[in-house]
């Protein structure tokens, strides 16, 4: 008996261990976040906005984010909060998705801008073969477990 609690709390505690470093490995490993100012600089005449809520239908409370999305004519700029996790990409899509079944049901129409790896801010270059004004929505995704992060509807 002395034995069998052992082991148990052994692999209770490995549980927690391993679902912690999965948790807070993002956060310890992510770069610097851009400049509060560059961000600024990008929101100051964007071509478009959005706001990231944690309200959406897939949104909860490991998954989620809130703040505000800008582009301009170079750049998608983001300011506020998103949940720590690992490989996190932007994506643009022309209808509004907010869920997981959405996403994956529209993937083929999507278009991918880049790595997401900070959670306050994030500047990311807009691809030369995208163009903005052909899409209506930026997505947050996970590709690792296929997660819906959050979204915004810019246009």
């Amino acid at each position: 008996m002395k034995y069998g609690l052992l082991i148990i709390s052994h692999i209770a505690m490995l549980v927690c261990g391993v679902g912690l470093g999965i948790y807070l490995l993002p956060i310890l490993i992510q770069p610097t976040s851009p400049s509060q100012q560059a961000v600024a600089s990008v929101m100051l005449a964007p071509s478009y906005q959005g706001e990231f809520s944690r309200d959406r239908a897939d949104s909860d409370f490991l998954h989620w984010g809130e703040g505000k999305l800008v582009i301009d004519a170079q750049s998608i700029a983001f300011s506020g909060e998103l949940a720590p996790g690992p490989d996190y990409k932007l994506y643009l899509s022309p209808t509004f998705i907010e869920t997981e079944a959405d996403f994956l049901a529209n993937k083929e129409q999507l278009v991918r801008v880049g790595d997401v790896k900070t959670f306050d801010r994030f500047i990311l270059p807009i691809p030369s073969d995208v163009d903005v004004a052909n899409y209506t929505t930026a997505i947050v995704w996970c590709e690792t477990f296929s997660q819906f992060i959050t979204s915004a509807k810019y246009r």
